[in-house]
């Protein structure tokens, strides 16, 4: 059945493969963005109605949200995630939004270090007040994570120790975004952690990646000190900095660990594992070469 479908964050990992996927089965698809760049552009190419906003301005959610049937809701990790979900919960339960499905964080909690995960964690209960139908989506390290922190050296310099995870592609989550959207009543109230196909080590991870690209791929456990100060180099934002340094000792923790079959019974395919990600992206890696 054709819905009417918001995407916000539709220019990002999971909100692009999303806003296209939905797009390709038929539905009728608008896209919140802050200003028409190039990958929105792309996606008006494909057929979706792009509108101009930000989730800081409920005039604009008000705009995205009318003759919406459910929505898919991301924020980056910068300052301001209390006051976009409440703004997002407003419009929607004003416009008659029926479902919202979110995107939270594996490392969600009440006790978390991380300010980000911590204000996830509450974003998630303010959700869970609203009138509307929220799924939440708890993602492990996403597979992109080997892309954002590649330098080109062959080497994964990392703070995360002898801790595991099963690496999820931005895609593969996609699929279980789109089928809760095409029918969200049974996945009302839920809580998902996602994880991609097999649980690794960072070594293990290396060893795949060494095998595909076929040139060597090292991890290198190193301190949070040093990982720190490469994110600053890396210019990121002292908010941003502050939550990933504290996920990586949940990381050392085991919070990130763990496996399901919930991307191939939701999403309706088996998550692409390191080797096939890697192979998907070669481009990257053989013109990233320091």
């Amino acid at each position: 059945m054709e819905r009417n479908l918001l995407v916000i964050g539709a220019t990002g990992q999971t909100g692009g493969h999303t806003a296209r996927l939905l797009l390709e089965r038929g539905h009728r698809v608008r896209t919140l963005v802050r200003k028409r760049n190039d990958a929105a552009a792309q996606l008006a190419a494909l057929g979706a109605e792009i509108v101009e906003g930000d989730v800081h301005d409920l005039h604009s959610l008000d705009k995205a949200t009318t003759g919406i049937d459910a929505l898919y809701f991301t924020y980056p990790i910068h300052p301001g995630l209390m006051d976009a979900t409440a703004n997002v919960a407003q419009a929607a339960e004003d416009n008659g939004v029926r479902a919202i499905v979110n995107m939270s964080q594996k490392s969600a909690r009440r006790e978390s270090a991380s300010n980000a995960a911590r204000q996830h964690w509450v974003a998630e209960r303010l959700l869970d007040r609203s009138p509307v139908d929220v799924t939440h989506l708890r993602p492990t390290f996403f597979a992109e994570w080997l892309v954002t922190m590649w330098d080109g050296s062959g080497e994964l310099r990392l703070p995360f120790a002898d801790g595991r995870h099963a690496p999820i592609a931005a895609s593969d989550q996609a699929r279980v975004i789109a089928a809760i959207l095409e029918d969200p009543a049974p996945h009302a109230g839920k809580v998902y952690p996602l994880y991609g196909p097999v649980e690794l080590d960072h070594h293990e991870i290396a060893a795949r990646m060494a095998h595909t690209l076929g040139r060597p791929v090292t991890y290198v456990p190193v301190q949070l000190d040093e990982f720190r100060h490469t994110l600053e180099r890396r210019g990121l934002s002292p908010h941003k900095v502050q939550h990933l340094v504290a996920v990586a000792v949940d990381y050392r923790d085991g919070i990130f660990a763990g496996s399901n079959d919930l991307v191939r019974t939701i999403g309706g395919e088996e998550p692409l594992g390191v080797e096939a990600f890697v192979e998907e992206n070669r481009a990257f890696y053989e013109t990233h070469t320091a």
